[in-house]
């Protein structure tokens, strides 16, 4: 195993004896959940050529059978897994492009598949230019061509073509009023798919009958397909009426520009079609399959605690809500399940932070927090929360380390745990701790993994 923290020695160092050998085992448990979501050890698992036979699991493609092979693609992930394609399927790919993080493109080094930058959280023009060349490339197949759609987490932000007349800006605001709301990931991308060109099933009906086949690393709790980077080729549950309602939900419905109010409306009284629903004829002829979620990254953080001597369990790979309020109950938990020593719990999935102060921060960060101000009544104990992806919120920290000294700590140094939660910036105050996990981008995503343990 190759280290992922960048910082792994720096954060072990900051306690000694029983806590610095409890902070190095689960530093140790997040590098093993990261590793085993790297695209290319999942794609490795999932996707085989084995002459002229493409085999998705246990499924079987006649590569023969088609005339053309492009490969197109959005995410945080898709360069590691746009690569493994390259190794196995250079010979028969036409063409393609794929979509990344502006941060990624100096990583590109494809010999057939084009690399084109986006940003993220926020869309901007970089990402239209981005879907306008996918789009290009969508529109040249037909029934003989078979389309390699590779999908992570963040190809919601990183396509952005937004659904005329609305604007990029019109997008990139609904956006940010969204993000700042507290709405869940699943409540984004409901809104997100109704003024998008490209989400919400839209993206398959523009690849003229071509058989696809979509390889998904999932950031989504429950893995639900039409959430993933928005559903490009899955079908829509959801309609114009449930956008309202998120909207309508958080108190955004008159705070939205007035073109996405307009689209949504109009919508809503029939006038524009819907996104393709389940059951759709379109959906024939597309394979969506998921090589790695959240689970696959517990379940190789709990191998490795268990190797260590921990008992360890899943607790759920189903955490959502508020990061403040799900770090308190965590350690509740902890209270009454880390009874027989050593024993640790996971748990993966994504929180939120509504934004209510005006520091800096993340989720990870701001569960780390916010457990902090409890944890110190237990003994030898640590709690570490993560993005797999290594990005929390807008900062270069993937998450936190703290454990039951965390509090005495800072409250020595002067600061106030509790202050600095309300104030939403939690990065400060790790940042003067000296505790935050830095591992930059990983090249994967599948949501969040925390993990406590003791040894006491």
């Amino acid at each position: 195993m190759f280290k992922i923290v960048k910082n792994f020695e720096e954060l072990v160092n900051r306690r000694r004896d029983v806590l610095a050998e409890i902070r190095r085992d689960v530093l140790r448990a997040v590098e093993a959940a990261i590793e085993a979501v790297l695209p290319e050890n999942t794609l490795k698992k999932h996707v085989k050529r084995i002459g002229d036979s493409l085999m998705v699991d246990k499924e079987k493609y006649s590569l023969k059978n088609y005339e053309k092979i492009i490969v197109l693609g959005a995410g945080k992930a898709v360069l590691g897994m746009a690569r493994h394609i390259e190794e196995i399927m250079l010979d028969k790919i036409d063409a393609g492009v794929v979509v990344v993080p502006r941060e990624k493109i100096h990583e590109a080094s494809l010999k057939k598949i084009e690399v084109l930058p986006s940003t993220h959280p926020i869309p901007s023009m970089l990402g239209v230019k981005a879907s306008e060349k996918l789009l290009e490339y969508a529109e040249k197949t037909d029934s003989k061509t078979l389309v390699i759609f590779l999908l992570s987490g963040g190809a919601s932000a990183l396509l952005p073509m937004p659904t005329p007349p609305i604007t990029l800006e019109d997008k990139a605001e609904t956006t940010r009023l969204l993000l700042k709301s507290g709405a869940t990931i699943d409540e984004i991308n409901i809104v997100r798919r109704h003024i998008s060109e490209i989400k919400g099933g839209k993206l398959l009906r523009k690849l003229n009958n071509a058989t696809v086949i979509t390889l998904i690393i999932s950031d989504v709790i429950g893995d639900k397909l039409e959430v993933i980077g928005s559903g490009p080729t899955a079908p829509d549950p959801y309609t114009y009426r449930d956008a309202y309602e998120v909207l309508r939900r958080y108190g955004l419905w008159d705070k939205v520009p007035e073109k996405v109010r307009k689209k949504i409306e109009d919508g809503m009284e029939g006038k524009i079609e819907e996104n393709p629903k389940p059951g759709d004829p379109i959906f024939n002829r597309v394979r969506n399959v998921i090589i790695a979620n959240v689970l696959d990254a517990c379940s190789s953080a709990r191998r490795l605690l268990s190797s260590s001597g921990y008992r360890v369990k899943i607790l759920t790979h189903h955490m959502e809500g508020e990061a403040s309020e799900v770090g308190r109950f965590l350690i509740g938990v902890a209270k009454d399940m880390l009874v027989k020593k050593p024993s640790a719990l996971i748990c993966g999935g994504e929180t939120t932070v509504t934004v209510r102060g005006h520091g800096i921060g993340g989720r990870n960060q701001e569960l780390a927090l916010s457990s902090s101000i409890n944890l110190k009544e237990l003994d030898k104990c640590v709690l570490v929360s993560v993005g797999t992806d290594g990005v929390d919120g807008p900062t270069d920290a993937a998450g936190a380390i703290v454990d039951n000294e965390t509090y005495r700590e800072s409250l020595e140094m002067g600061l106030n745990p509790i202050e600095y939660l309300l104030n939403n910036d939690s990065y400060n105050f790790f940042k003067k701790l000296g505790d935050h996990v830095i591992t930059g981008p990983t090249g994967t995503n599948v949501g969040d993994i925390v993990i406590i343990a003791s040894r006491g």
